[in-house]
């Protein structure tokens, strides 16, 4: 028997993608959910539409079929076509054979699990009394079922008189590894981070339903932490508005996610382009701003430019604007980067200041600069609790330097690696680390090595020919991108070696280290003092991170 892992989670209509919002919203943190999982055996090819593991209980593979659907006393049809169907023998056929798959892999060691199939028909209501003697009412999940659909798959696990252990944490990690394939190649490791990207950006255009949810409000604030979409969101509302003809501006502060952003946009159609998008600082240059001192200098001179000086200076100008050099609205992405003398000169940019269009992303885990600026206008907060970019792995690793609970939604990864070592010896170990994930498979392209202290040798020679040079090695398939986690912020890479070389922690550290961690995708290595990152992140972190003591 074989399994083929679906590329892409198979939403193809209405139904399925209720059903698959419906499960991640209800599902618990630790559970899995997989969409499209196909399974092989001798007699046929199956395909469950969700695999659901729930920790604590066991196995469902769910069919589901939508639109109109009935049973005739002899045989279930469905449509207007009155098409013969049978989901129950598709569910049950599909499960045992998933069941055999996973039984007869030799890592699996947890034993017979209590697994079950049911049938959801997201837009059916059955009669009273309905019952089949192959296919009782307990093993169908209607319309009036759907607000409770998660607690009855577990109640119906707990429900088997089956003298079977129920699935714990160490099952459901051991179900990702079977059905990401065995035997498979080193470089499966990268074939699974292809279809781990293709997954979350499904999973991040379900998001675009918030965009829906606000369309009616002009003040908005989207909170979430790393790996939520934000810049997804922010992107996509940016589209939106200008597409519906409003003049808009995609503001942020750093080097790095303007770049980010810029390309992006750049290859949208030139009537979704928004009319602004890069960082703060430049939007002022383009209405007569001076180009002020190298910001990276970090002198009281500086400083005061930049933060106090240039704003002001912006607000002015912003004043005497023209209607037509004007903004309907402004997005604003990592919004906790932005002190509070930034948010006049936007506001004075607003063709409208009353009711212009005010909508900021922002994670406070990411504060890591000393600025705590927060715009002065009322704005409808909305919380992201989904992590859909960072594998579970990294995710749970990270977690504990998150301020609110979240939902891992990524798929299944490599284990964080850690090195021990002295701070001094943190960048020797990342240049080792490089060169062992580009012999592992990872494409220079795919790796990143940031440090949250000092810079390695390889970006001071790369900024050295300025910063538009240094940003463009960000998008050079032909190198690795080497970085600090202080202008890494909004971005990520497929493979992440995290050099944490601060000889002593300060007010920030522990931000830069959440940032750090969460910049990989797939595969993250983290390089550095057990004891610092011990004392920065807490036990917890350290405990996940797999730091002895």
């Amino acid at each position: 028997m074989t399994i083929t892992v679906a590329e892409t989670p198979r939403l193809a209509n209405g139904a399925e993608r209720k059903v698959y919002q419906l499960l991640i919203d209800q599902l618990e943190p630790g559970d899995l959910v997989i969409p499209g999982k196909r399974v092989t055996d001798h007699l046929k090819d199956h395909e469950v539409d969700f695999f659901v593991a729930v920790e604590g209980a066991g196995i469902v593979c769910i069919e589901v079929k939508g639109g109109e659907v009935w049973h005739d006393g002899e045989t279930w049809r469905q449509g207007g076509q009155a098409k013969k169907i049978d989901p129950v023998r598709q569910a049950r056929e599909a499960c045992y054979a998933l069941r055999e798959f996973v039984e007869s892999d030799p890592g699996w060691t947890q034993g017979r699990l209590r697994w079950d199939y049911v049938i959801v028909l997201p837009n059916t209501d059955l009669p009273e009394g309905f019952a089949l003697a192959e296919c009782p009412r307990w093993k169908v999940i209607d319309r009036t079922d759907l607000p409770d659909m998660v607690a009855k798959l577990r109640h119906l696990l707990h429900s088997q008189e089956l003298d079977r252990p129920v699935l714990t944490r160490d099952g459901i990690e051991q179900l990702g590894e079977s059905l990401s394939g065995r035997g498979l190649p080193q470089r499966s490791v990268v074939a699974r981070a292809l279809e781990n990207e293709d997954a979350a950006d499904v999973l991040t255009e379900h998001q675009s339903v918030i965009l829906d949810a606000i369309r009616l409000l002009n003040r908005v604030e989207i909170r979430g932490g790393a790996g939520s979409g934000k810049t997804f969101l922010a992107l996509e509302q940016a589209r939106r508005l200008t597409r519906d003809g409003q003049r808009v501006a995609l503001v942020c502060y750093s080097h790095g996610l303007a770049s980010y952003l810029e390309r992006i946009t750049g290859a949208w159609n030139r009537r979704q382009q928004p009319a602004y998008v890069g960082e703060f600082h430049d939007l002022g240059k383009t209405w007569g701003a001076p180009e002020g001192p190298d910001e990276s200098l970090r002198t009281e001179e500086t400083v005061r430019f930049w933060e106090q000086d240039l704003p002001a200076q912006m607000a002015e100008l912003a004043t005497q604007l023209t209607p037509g050099h004007r903004f309907d609205a402004i997005v604003v992405d990592e919004a906790q980067d932005f002190a509070d003398a930034w948010w006049d000169p936007l506001l004075a940019a607003l063709k409208d200041e009353e009711t212009g269009g005010i909508y900021v992303f922002t994670d406070e885990g990411q504060r890591v600069f000393n600025r705590f600026g927060s715009p002065p206008v009322p704005l409808v907060p909305l919380i992201l609790d989904h992590n859909m970019r960072n594998t579970r792995q990294i995710a749970n690793a990270f977690q504990p330097l998150v301020d609110h609970p979240m939902r891992f939604l990524g798929g299944e990864g490599p284990a964080v690696r850690y090195v021990a070592c002295p701070a001094a010896d943190a960048m020797d170990a990342g240049d080792d680390e490089v060169e062992r994930l580009l012999d592992e498979g990872w494409r220079p392209e795919d790796v990143a090595l940031l440090t949250t202290g000092t810079r390695h040798p390889e970006q001071k020679e790369r900024q050295a020919a300025g910063s538009a040079a240094y940003w463009a090695s960000f998008w050079d398939a032909e190198q690795v991108f080497y970085g600090h986690v202080l202008g890494f912020k909004g971005l990520e890479r497929r493979a992440v070696v995290l050099v944490v070389n601060e000889e002593s922690a300060f007010d920030r550290s522990r931000e830069r280290l959440y940032v750090g961690l969460s910049r990989a995708r797939d595969q993250l290595v983290v390089c550095g003092d057990p004891d610092f990152i011990r004392e920065v992140g807490g036990p917890d972190l350290a405990r996940r991170l797999n730091i002895a003591g």
